[in-house]
This record gives structure tokens, C-alpha cells and sequence, in this order.
């Protein structure tokens, strides 16, 4: 898809000292009468902000995250996300899906504290919240900027996306690699063509995902899979596992990671209505298997872990069996086992 081209028509409007939203300065609202944005209303900020720590830093994997984009048109009904909406007073169902708010200033932020005396070059995130190769960055472009400042700076970083639009910045990631440890993922949690179509109806399909993780592996950008989520009694079946993890070791990906549906407030409610439009049948079960909180049982996750690596074993998945570029690292945000108390994974886009 060309984004450079595209015929804008702008509406705007300019608030002074909007209050929830991130307490900026000013936003602007717009919309955009094309295709590609038709129903999408952008909230474009200047952040005062950008390098953020993540909450419960301690028990995350990484410490340290850069989310240029609120909400979220991938409109994953599952997005944990969500939540995060009200903080701003936006609504966490339709709105998180169609308001999305840009902070505009975002690289040159990322460029001014990766350049302060206090920072220490410490690993950064990204695609913690939300996509960062959502389609709002076909039009702002963000990405490129915050990329070649962390690559000035020569700073670590990870990337965790279901968005294709990371191609465009192949060469800046390849740049990147040779001067820091660069970590790519790519979120691909089933390929079955009816359950993406209802679960994940902005993104783009499963096979184009892969073309991704296959393009940045021919091009030398070693590229993992967060395969998540496995959704229960939908995604989960011993046949759809195998055919998910065959897809991904014929792309090329250098390790898979499995990761079960959690269900945080906010998203429980959305995924639940969702669940009991299209699939009714399942919401007793659901209740039943969720009854404890927002993960699926241990014993669940383990089941399905040990199946996925056993497939990996199979199909020939892993670092060992994959070359890296120079710089590349596994991205910090993966893990390959549960903890015996539950998760405490933060991506799941």
C-alpha cells in the first residue's frame, strides 16, 4: 500500500490544555476522508515525555519503553491495551479501536533524552502498549525518526509488531544492527483465515505477517514470533498448533514463543462480548476457565507451551539453527516458559 499519495481532505480542530490527554499543551483532532482512515479520528499531541518506565519494571523483562501512538486501529478484541483508554477518558471498546491519539513530537523527544547526561543507554521496547506499525504511521511516520536517533545514539532496542509498514525502515534497522543490539519480533498467534478475520480485523492477515518475518530474515534481520495469543477452544486444538508452527519455521523465524490469551480489565470485557456474539456456546467455559483473574490456568499454559516447543523441536525452530546478524539479540520481552505464578508478559498487541 503507497502512503504518499494519498488524498487527505483534513477536518481539524485545536484544543488548548486537553486534560486527560497525557496533559499536553494542545491537541489537534483530525480526520481524514480516505479509505484507510475513514472513521479514525487522530488526536495529535506534543508529549513532554517519550522514554518511559515501565510499571513494575522489576518483574517485566525490559525496563524502559517508547510508545509514539495511543489506541490502536489493529482492533484486536483481545488487546490488553485497552484499559489504558480510560486513563485519557476515551472509551476502551470502539474508541480504543478509532481514536487514536499521535504524539507527534515523538522522535525528536526520543533524540533530546537518549542525549541526556542521565541517561545510561539501557535497552528500549517498543510495541509495549501499541502498534507502532499501526496504519496511523503510514501517514506520521514516527518511526523513522526514533529509529535513527536510537541508531546515533547507538542504543539497544526492541521492535514487537503485527504491522507490515516495517519494511519500509529495513535499511534504518539494518544500520541499527551494526552498531547496537536490535531485536525484531513479529506477533503471530494462529493462521487460521475466519478466527483472524473476526479476533484481528485491522491488522494485516497472518500469511502477510510471515512474509515479513521471511523478508527481514533474507535481508539479514534475524526476526523471532510471539506467537500470541493462543486463544482456548478456538486456536488451540492440536492441528491448528502444528499448522501455526510449521507457517513460521517455513518463514524463517528464528524462535517461537507462545503465549496464551489473558484477559486484563478492560479487554476482558470487550473479548467477552465479542465471545458471546460470535461464539455463545463458549462463554460458560470461558467464565469458568478465567474464573481465578486474567490468566488461563497454569496448568493450561504449560499444555500448550510444551506442545508449541515440542513443534519447534520438530519443525527446527531456534537460534541454533538460524545465523544473527552482527547486533542482533533475542528481544528482551520474550519468554519461552510461564512462571509458575502466572505470567507477567506486557506485549500482547
Amino acid at each position: 500500500m503507497r502512503w504518499d499519495n494519498l488524498a487527505d481532505n483534513p477536518t481539524e480542530t485545536t484544543k488548548t490544555g486537553t486534560g486527560a490527554l497525557f496533559a499536553a499543551d494542545a491537541v489537534t483532532t483530525r480526520t481524514f476522508d480516505t479509505p484507510e482512515f475513514r472513521g479514525i479520528t487522530f488526536h495529535e499531541i506534543r508529549a513532554r515525555s517519550i522514554v518511559n518506565r515501565v510499571p513494575g519494571a522489576s518483574r517485566m523483562p525490559f525496563e524502559w519503553t517508547v510508545n509514539p501512538y495511543r489506541g490502536c486501529t489493529h482492533a484486536c478484541v483481545y488487546c490488553f491495551a485497552r484499559k489504558t483508554h480510560s486513563y485519557l477518558d476515551l472509551d476502551t471498546g470502539l474508541g480504543f479501536d478509532s481514536q487514536i491519539v499521535v504524539k507527534i513530537n515523538a522522535p525528536e523527544l526520543v533524540r533530546r533524552e537518549l542525549a541526556s547526561p542521565r541517561w545510561d543507554g539501557a535497552h528500549i521496547a517498543m510495541g509495549t502498549n501499541v502498534d507502532c506499525y499501526q496504519r496511523a504511521e503510514g501517514r506520521y511516520r514516527l518511526m523513522p525518526g526514533i529509529l535513527t536517533a536510537l541508531r546515533d545514539h547507538a542504543n539497544p532496542f526492541s521492535i514487537l509488531t503485527k504491522g507490515t509498514l516495517i519494511l519500509r525502515d529495513l535499511e534504518l534497522l539494518r544500520q541499527a544492527a551494526e552498531v547496537t543490539e536490535v531485536g525484531v519480533s513479529v506477533s503471530v498467534g494462529f493462521t487460521d483465515p475466519e478466527l483472524w478475520r473476526t479476533v484481528e480485523p485491522g491488522t494485516p492477515s497472518p500469511e502477510r505477517r510471515l512474509d515479513v518475518v521471511r523478508t527481514l530474515s533474507e535481508h539479514g534481520i534475524g526476526c523471532g514470533v510471539l506467537m500470541a495469543p493462543v486463544i482456548p477452544y478456538l486456536g488451540d486444538r492440536p492441528d491448528q498448533l502444528r499448522a501455526t508452527v510449521r507457517a513460521i519455521a517455513a518463514a524463517g523465524a528464528t524462535s517461537v514463543t507462545p503465549l496464551v490469551l489473558h484477559l486484563r480489565p478492560g479487554a476482558r470485557e470487550w473479548f467477552m462480548e465479542w465471545l458471546g456474539h460470535h461464539h455463545p456456546h463458549l462463554v460458560r467455559r470461558y467464565e469458568r476457565l478465567y474464573a481465578d483473574g486474567a490468566y488461563a490456568p497454569t496448568w493450561y499454559q504449560r499444555r500448550i507451551t510444551r506442545s508449541v516447543h515440542e513443534l519447534a523441536t520438530e519443525y527446527g525452530i531456534g537460534p541454533s539453527h538460524r545465523g544473527k546478524p552482527r547486533g542482533f539479540r533475542e528481544p528482551d520481552k520474550q519468554r519461552t516458559t510461564p512462571p509458575a505464578s502466572g505470567p507477567t508478559q506486557l506485549t500482547l498487541l
